[in-house]
């Protein structure tokens, strides 16, 4: 899994178009003041590890990354353009679905963008070091 983490003062979407014919329509986007946004690309490998150990990896560094940002607000966004590898849709909305309860479980404001979307974007994001933060999981 391939994980870039942006902090933003203002993080906004709308959904340009529909990549997954077998998901619900969305025509609304959202706004985002103070959030960590994490572009998350899971790859096939992951898919050969139990799911739930996966999502408790990815939710801890990005619980890290927003106590080193000050900011209880967490925005879950799926990017597959930072591997090559890509793991299926199903597994990533489920490894999405779990993290999202577990950051909520634990005090944060936790959200995701549409799934299966390509999106507009608003990114008002700072330039200090740790506002952007790469890792693999």
């Amino acid at each position: 899994m391939k994980v870039l983490v942006i902090y933003c003062k203002l993080f906004s979407y709308h959904p340009a178009s529909k990549t997954l014919s077998d998901i619900e329509d969305v025509t609304s986007g959202e706004t985002f003041t103070d959030c960590i946004v994490a572009f998350i690309q899971v790859e096939e490998e992951d898919e050969t590890k139990e799911v739930g150990g996966r999502e408790k990896k990815l939710v801890n560094h990005l619980k890290w990354t927003a106590r080193k940002n000050t900011t209880n607000t967490i925005v879950l966004h799926s990017f597959a353009h930072l591997s090559e590898s890509k793991g299926s849709a199903d597994y990533t909305k489920l490894l999405f679905d779990l993290a999202e309860t577990r950051l909520k479980n634990g005090g944060y404001a936790a959200h995701q963008t549409p799934f299966g979307y390509f999106l507009d974007l608003n990114i008002e994001a700072p330039g200090f070091s740790l506002a952007r933060i790469w890792a693999t999981l």
